[in-house]
């Protein structure tokens, strides 16, 4: 699997399109995920378990509820791959 930001970018969004039930189209990457309709904890928690298990990484509690947007989560994804590959 490729791990270069654009990549992440389009699997992260696909990720969060599905939980949210709505297109990848729909989602921008700058989009304050805590202001889109039905974007509760239980979704949000579902979307990072399944980013894991997409990437086979384990992200930290503090980066997951500190970021609001895709790119964010993306950079966080980036982040541990990073790390990952450094170990």
């Amino acid at each position: 699997m490729s791990t270069t930001a654009e990549p992440v970018l389009v699997t992260v969004t696909q990720i969060v399109a599905t939980e949210l039930a709505t297109t990848a189209d729909a989602i921008d990457p700058d989009l304050d995920l805590r202001t889109v309709a039905g974007a509760d904890s239980v979704k949000v928690l579902r979307m990072i378990a399944r980013i894991e298990r997409a990437y086979d990484i384990e992200l930290d509690d503090e980066d997951v509820f500190t970021v609001t947007t895709v790119r964010e989560v993306t950079d966080v994804v980036e982040r541990a791959l990073a790390a990952g590959a450094a170990a």
